[in-house]
């Protein structure tokens, strides 16, 4: 089962101010055009309320930090959550299910070297049709994608508007009608998928990249390491993940914060159930709600 988003771009959020979907507010000097001179949380809300917000924030400003962006004094988690909550209103969404993205990325000047490092950002809303995750069913093949390598440093672990790697591989992907696929690194380790972290199942083991491997730094990885450190029907592993394991795997699995979990049906000629991520779905929802 696809996930279905809807339309309902009405308003969206910049630097605070309210503005019809069809404004325009950048121009040819835009960093994030240039150079790709941003950051960007992507998160789920249910009824107003977000999902794993706190860590959002969190990653986010850890990102900026690491990017030597200035974080403006009224940047706190209440301010940015208040301004996310007045963009789901403004779209009459506040009792539906909704993706927001929210974008931050230096203002317009200079080449490479920023003329100052102070910040804008970006508030976007789209309905979507299930309030909470929901595991999808239906076939879902993967493939390597091997054109390109990810370089595993700790600029690797960020959300950053830099994702040629991933457009070409979903281009890779949709050319040879698979459903996704999986990046590696220099050091042929699988680090994650297009639009997710990975997680590999061997019996009792659940198996995922570690932050060294070059992987995102995903708030629902974060969220599946505690909920799995707690639970004494598996465990977890943090370690390189080598393609030769995949066909051996009980279930392969991709998690993001939209989709929550989404189950590999096949890869190449090897086959998976779901059983393990069917269970660790109603997990991870009493976590959202509880988070």
């Amino acid at each position: 089962m696809a996930l279905k988003f809807f339309k309902a771009f009405f308003m969206f959020n910049f630097d605070g101010q309210l503005l019809p979907e069809d404004s325009k507010i950048f121009n040819y000097t835009n960093r994030g055009l240039r150079y790709g001179d941003a950051l960007f949380e992507t998160m789920r809300a249910v009824n107003g309320k977000l999902y794993f917000w706190e860590d959002h924030y969190l990653r986010l400003m850890a990102s900026m930090r690491m990017l030597r962006m200035e974080i403006p004094m009224n940047f706190t988690m209440e301010y940015l959550e208040e301004e996310i909550s007045k963009t789901i209103k403004s779209g009459n969404l506040e009792q539906a299910p909704v993706r927001i993205r929210l974008t931050v990325f230096r203002k317009d000047g200079g080449r490479y070297l920023p003329t100052d490092n102070n910040t804008s950002f970006l508030i976007e809303t789209e309905r979507l049709e299930q309030p909470f995750y929901v595991l999808p069913q239906g076939e879902y093949e993967i493939e390597l994608f091997k054109d390109y390598t990810l370089n595993a440093d700790p600029l690797s672990t960020l959300k950053t508007s830099n994702k040629l790697l991933n457009v070409v591989g979903s281009v890779f992907a949709s050319e040879n009608d698979y459903d996704n696929c999986l990046i590696i690194n220099q050091h042929k380790h699988i680090v994650e998928a297009l639009n997710g972290n990975l997680f590999v199942v061997h019996g009792k083991t659940i198996k995922t990249a570690p932050l060294s491997d070059g992987c995102l730094n995903g708030i629902i990885r974060k969220k599946l390491i505690e909920l799995v450190d707690k639970l004494e029907d598996y465990e977890i592993d943090e370690a390189p993940v080598s393609p030769f394991e995949l066909q051996k795997a009980d279930e392969l699995f991709i998690t993001n914060s939209i989709v929550g979990i989404r189950p590999v049906t096949k890869y190449r000629k090897a086959t998976f159930g779901n059983k393990v991520a069917a269970d660790l779905i109603g997990k991870l929802n009493a976590v959202a709600r509880l988070g």
